[in-house]
């Protein structure tokens, strides 16, 4: 992350049942006036994906991409180093390493996977681009061959914090790829021995060595469909397949085949199905893609589409999908989703409810029930079946999140139990959007002093550190602190007072600040 996590504020055990401590900037400003730390680079490319909406921002996807990429990353060659895992809402066909162990995965490259194997094999070959150094290299050459490129991006960074908009990120991200990731050519034995490696962390991980070079395949297929440069993957841009490549791929599953690795089994799913809202389900069919374990993958998949899409073009896309005469389980969902989206609350519940009578311990369709619920109107049926998939799931971000989000707005009881259960998360979170979900519900509770504080700390996380600290500093001035609400937010303001003197004496520019103005 680009923020480590610090401790709370010692002295009393009442501290640490409220509001954690924000985390700090490495030394300072650091993390924003050395570019040359290669950590750093990816630390300032997530941050800025985020602020301009580049993330898909989904609870369920993350917990599910992070958890396949960190169960890769546990059999890879450095079991112990960071990772972050995200999910970009781009149509391109691409995924990128970035430094400090930032992996970025395209919404159009998981549309054109077929099942979890495909995608864990991508994922396989940017963390063995990682692991074996290969970014630190590439970037000291770039870094090296153009002495400029880091005051370059910190300039794109502080352009889009000024309110820049599309000119700091055409500036910060050509496309998708990133300025640094487009400095940063691999080279073929670069890329050959991310493969190779990567086939390895695949098989460790229980995954079938294969899937690499299948998907290749499938990646090579899009360079015969006649379409123009432009149309050309940015994954086979920056990764070029070639027959040699994928033959080489294959012999190396072979090899492996031979000689197996540790297998970490894989969570067995429901067999696929198919139904028709009309007249129930139907005898079970098996899908054009996927079978068993991969069930969820393509429920997930769709999800995707449905999250990164726009709901005129999925209309268009479901349409001839739930007229044909048997309507696959992954096409029911992601047609109740878009319906929901849209408003259609109760049409979404004629799909999804014969497909939770096949799959009734399924997660993803609960959350998909409870959140069309909530939308036709059925407040208490979704609340009890939220409440009932928090019992289940106690440690599940996504079914907190969309539990808390519907508790907010009826009494104040209610707000005290979205806040008591959202509490917790903020302790490895630096999601803005947490902290304001946090601080709604504080607000709703009758506890305005720790609703404060959470607006500050989403503000910091947002990127607006000079807002968050005049925020804690107006919170002091309140006549009701106790002693502890007191040592917190004296504790937030002495934190941030070195950085922001930092970036003011160095003239950075952040969201909330030009980059002149009187010392703080």
């Amino acid at each position: 992350m680009v923020l480590s996590s610090l401790g709370l504020v010692a002295g009393s055990p009442g501290v640490a049942q409220d509001l954690p401590r924000l985390p700090e900037l490495g030394s300072s400003a650091d993390a924003l006036v050395a570019p040359q730390q290669a950590e750093l680079w990816g630390q300032a490319m997530y941050r800025q994906m985020r602020r301009i909406g580049r993330l898909l921002d989904d609870p369920l996807l993350d917990d599910r991409l992070n958890g396949l990429g960190h169960r890769l990353a546990a059999a890879s060659d450095r079991p112990t180093a960071h990772f972050r895992f995200l999910l970009v809402k781009d149509p391109e066909i691409n995924a990128f390493a970035a430094p400090g162990g930032y992996i970025a995965v395209n919404s159009g490259l998981i549309l054109l996977s077929h099942n979890e194997a495909e995608l864990a094999s991508v994922l396989a070959h940017e963390i063995g681009h990682i692991t074996q150094d290969h970014l630190q290299r590439s970037f000291e050459q770039a870094r090296h061959a153009t002495p400029l490129l880091g005051l370059v991006l910190l300039g794109a960074v502080a352009a889009g914090g000024a309110g820049a908009g599309d000119a700091g990120l055409a500036t910060l991200a050509g496309g998708q790829g990133l300025l640094l990731q487009r400095s940063i050519n691999f080279t073929r034995a670069d890329e050959a021995e991310a493969d190779q490696v990567g086939i390895q962390t695949l098989a460790r991980a229980g995954f079938d060595p294969d899937a690499m070079a299948e998907f290749f395949g499938r990646l090579g297929d899009q360079l015969r469909t006649g379409g123009s440069e432009r149309s050309v993957p940015g994954l086979l841009q920056d990764h070029p397949v070639t027959s040699r490549r994928i033959a080489d791929a294959k012999a190396a599953a072979a090899i492996i085949r031979r000689h197996p690795q540790p297998f970490m089994p894989s969570a067995s799913w429901s067999l696929p199905w198919a139904m028709n809202p009309s007249s129930g389900p139907l005898p079970a069919t098996k899908p054009s893609i996927g079978t068993g374990a991969d069930q969820d993958y393509l429920f997930l998949r769709e999800r995707v589409r449905v999250l990164s899409g726009r709901s005129a073009a999925l209309d268009r896309y479901y349409r001839p999908r739930l007229q044909a005469s048997v309507v696959t389980p992954a096409d029911a969902y992601g047609a109740a989703l878009n319906l929901t989206r849209e408003g259609r609350g109760q049409r979404a519940l004629d799909w999804l409810l014969p497909l939770l009578q096949r799959n009734p311990d399924n997660l993803i369709i609960h959350l998909a029930v409870a959140s069309a619920r909530l939308q036709a109107g059925q407040r208490a049926a979704a609340l009890a079946l939220y409440a009932s998939l928090h019992r289940d799931h106690p440690v599940s971000q996504a079914v907190t999140l969309a539990y808390a989000r519907a508790l907010l707005g009826a009494s104040p009881q209610q707000a005290r139990m979205a806040s008591a259960m959202l509490r917790p998360l903020l302790a490895g979170s630096d999601d803005p959007a947490w902290y304001s979900l946090y601080a709604r519900s504080c607000e709703q509770a009758g506890e305005p002093v720790r609703a404060g504080e959470a607006d500050a700390a989403a503000s910091y996380y947002a990127g607006r550190p000079f807002d968050a600290i005049e925020q804690f500093r107006r919170l002091l001035d309140r006549g009701d602190l106790d002693y502890y609400a007191r040592a917190r937010i004296q504790a937030q303001v002495s934190q941030l007072t070195p950085l922001v003197l930092e970036l003011r004496s160095r003239h950075i520019v952040t969201d909330d600040y030009p980059g002149m103005a009187a010392s703080p």
